[in-house]
């Protein structure tokens, strides 16, 4: 049972392969609805009523189990590799903005993120991928090993004790300044964060 219960957490965290027992091409999921959420920060000209800029991460929410932590599971799969920080299609951050996250810069367009993980498990960096690059090689999220990751930028790791059950990513600012906003992942027990500033607000 302890066994069988390793393999469908395996199976949850690094996706679905596309296969058939003959060889022939087969597929998964069919069109069908899939859990997914977007963290979005759109900025407006109260006095122009005009919207100067936005930016938006799009990532699917797969469910924590206790099994993740009780057996090492989490551990297994994000030591020393990219883990791909959502479930089904990839986990994507669209700006029509200039970033800084974590003090690098980021232009305009559109990325695909990951978490690497050092193998001691101390450093957590956010993982930007070419989603054109991607594209051509036709990989699909749970393929995340095989992609090139271009750069990466530090992320803050702490412990919580909220337990989140849904992969939640949120765009968190202060009232007073909605420029200097805080990207946190909330997973389980595991948190982590890194600062953005948005640039060229007109």
């Amino acid at each position: 049972m302890k066994k069988t219960s390793c393999l469908l957490a395996l199976w949850v965290l690094v996706g679905p392969a596309l296969y058939a027992q003959d060889g022939s091409l087969g597929a998964v999921g069919g069109g069908r609805v899939a859990q997914r959420a977007t963290a979005r920060v759109l900025y407006m000209n109260q006095a122009t009523n005009t919207f100067p800029g936005q930016f938006a991460i799009h990532y699917g929410q797969p469910e924590w189990k206790a099994e993740y932590e009780d057996l090492g599971l989490f551990d297994k799969m994000t030591r020393g590799q990219v883990w791909r920080m959502g479930n089904n299609f990839w986990t994507v951050l669209d700006t029509n903005l200039p970033l800084k996250i974590s003090g690098r810069d980021i232009g305009v367009g559109s990325y695909y993120l990951g978490v690497h993980r050092s193998p001691d498990g101390a450093d957590w960096s956010l993982a930007f991928m070419n989603p054109a690059t991607i594209r051509e090689a036709r990989l699909d999220a749970s393929e995340i090993a095989k992609a090139t990751v271009d750069f990466m930028v530090p992320l803050i790791h702490a412990k919580t004790t909220d337990n989140v059950k849904d992969l939640m990513i949120t765009l968190e600012h202060p009232k007073e300044d909605p420029t200097d906003v805080t990207l946190k992942v909330n997973w389980g027990s595991l948190q982590l964060t890194a600062p953005i500033e948005v640039m060229d607000i007109h």
